[in-house]
């Protein structure tokens, strides 16, 4: 461990296993976070999403509403591990990704205004079996908060990959995030798996 250096040491174990979390254990590492996997099928109809009043829905353009969406986003996921800190060249290189569809990145805006996102992503299996939707990543803005917009915007998006012949949808949530994950069950979605990340700081502690 000390070639780590003093800043604590992070591992994660995929799955939450009782053998991963005895060999954690042994090593003096403890548990700081998990991540859900939640899957639903797409095979059943899908509610319409009700917008709040006065907002909007379109799609992503590439090349105007990047920076817009960087300051939603960082608002969105102030604090986040990963996500609040994107910066203007992650984005770009997700654009320039095979999977990357402005279609199915949806951007609700208030006058003229980005309130929140849903951005979705497909994957295609390599052995030419159905594909995969994801909810890639939903956001609202902290002054949007509360309205139903993350619901909306997430039913906006699984009605689109219904509507692409998708058969079943996937994303990962933080299982910290008690109300993103009631959100995503109200809506159908289940946890598949558990990945679990384990600390371990110099000290011991």
């Amino acid at each position: 461990m000390a070639q780590a250096g003093p800043a604590p040491l992070r591992i994660w174990a995929h799955g939450d296993l009782p053998g991963a979390a005895a060999l954690a254990a042994a090593a003096a590492f403890i548990p700081v976070r998990s991540l859900y996997l939640m899957r639903r099928s797409l095979r059943e109809a899908i509610p319409e999403p009700r917008l709040p009043d006065g907002i909007t829905l379109r799609a992503f353009v590439p090349g105007q509403d990047e920076e817009a969406w960087l300051a939603v986003n960082a608002a969105a996921f102030a604090g986040h591990p990963e996500q609040g800190g994107w910066g203007r060249a992650e984005l770009e290189h997700r654009e320039a990704q095979p999977w990357f569809d402005p279609d199915g990145f949806f951007l609700a805006v208030r006058a003229g205004r980005l309130a929140g996102f849903h951005w979705t992503k497909v994957h295609e299996p390599a052995d030419g079996g159905e594909p995969t939707g994801e909810v890639y990543v939903v956001g609202v803005h902290p002054g949007e908060q509360g309205t139903g917009l993350g619901r909306a915007l997430t039913l906006a998006g699984l009605r689109y990959l219904r509507g692409r012949g998708i058969p079943s949808v996937m994303l990962y949530v933080d299982g910290e995030n008690t109300a993103a994950i009631r959100l995503y069950e109200s809506l159908g979605f289940a946890i598949a798996s558990t990945d679990v990340m384990f600390e371990h700081t110099p000290d011991g502690r």
